[in-house]
């Protein structure tokens, strides 16, 4: 292992190391954001240059768009591409069912329209985000920003009658100003320790007026990679109902990642 690399991002390498695996010459992939899913497209970069991988890249953010193009993946529209072979991107939670909460980057909007654009989802990601229940990272809902108040009132009204432990919810804030995503909205976290309907209250959510759309991820993750800091990586299939442990290894000078 390099030891320029901390535990957990060694954790988060070895993950988007074998998750990189899956993708093949010609696909067209997602690509997610947040700082688990840039090791997987520098890794995707690295079988660019050094494999001659022809692939076509689909980002699910500006940043994450910015860091395919530094690191050489051809990157394409959601509309050239129409339909996706593959989309992998990290989890803020996930439980034994593969339902996840994402959306700590905030870009939950542009991940779940790709992901769900795509024959297979794959989840990167480390031991620390596995759940028995979701609901502890808290859970973001973007809105629109006229009328947000509203709609945040509308939302803490609705969560009373649901299957949720705590009702608290905040404006994301950037320093002293509200958070704003790639598609100028707001984003209002909620607060609610454990979910007990997932299903039911992503449903809920999203026919309130005023939101667009929530973190939730429900049936739509095929496979989630847990990268450990000893460099196992377990690789768990919902679909095919396996859970598979492997080594990726990597030469003790590599850091390809330092600017990360």
């Amino acid at each position: 292992m390099s030891s320029n690399l901390s535990p957990i991002d060694t954790a988060k390498f070895v993950a988007a190391k074998r998750a990189v695996d899956f993708v093949e010459d010609g696909m067209r992939v997602g690509l997610g954001t947040g700082s688990t899913a840039a090791w997987m497209v520098r890794c995707l970069g690295e079988r660019v240059r050094e494999e001659g991988l022809r692939i076509a890249g689909v980002p699910t953010s500006t940043r994450t768009a910015e860091l395919a193009r530094q690191v050489g993946i051809r990157v394409i529209s959601l509309d050239e591409a129409r339909w996706l072979d593959l989309t992998i991107d990290g989890a803020d939670e996930f439980d034994m069912d593969l339902n996840l909460i994402k959306g700590g980057g905030g870009a939950h909007l542009q991940e779940k329209i790709v992901a769900t654009a795509s024959d297979q989802m794959i989840v990167i990601t480390d031991p620390s985000k596995q759940v028995e229940h979701l609901g502890s990272f808290p859970l973001p809902v973007e809105v629109i920003p006229f009328g947000w108040q509203t709609s945040k009132a509308l939302i803490e009204e609705t969560l009373a009658s649901l299957e949720v432990l705590g009702q608290t919810s905040a404006l994301r804030m950037n320093g002293e100003a509200p958070f704003v995503t790639d598609e100028g909205n707001h984003i209002i976290d909620l607060y609610l320790q454990r979910i007990g309907n997932p299903r039911q209250l992503s449903m809920v959510l999203n026919q309130i007026p005023g939101v667009v759309e929530n973190g939730l991820f429900i049936d739509i993750c095929d496979k989630v990679v847990i990268g450990h800091q000893d460099g196992r990586v377990e690789v768990i299939d919902i679909n095919e109902g396996t859970h598979d442990e492997g080594l990726v290894e990597f030469a003790e000078t590599e850091n390809l990642f330092s600017d990360i």
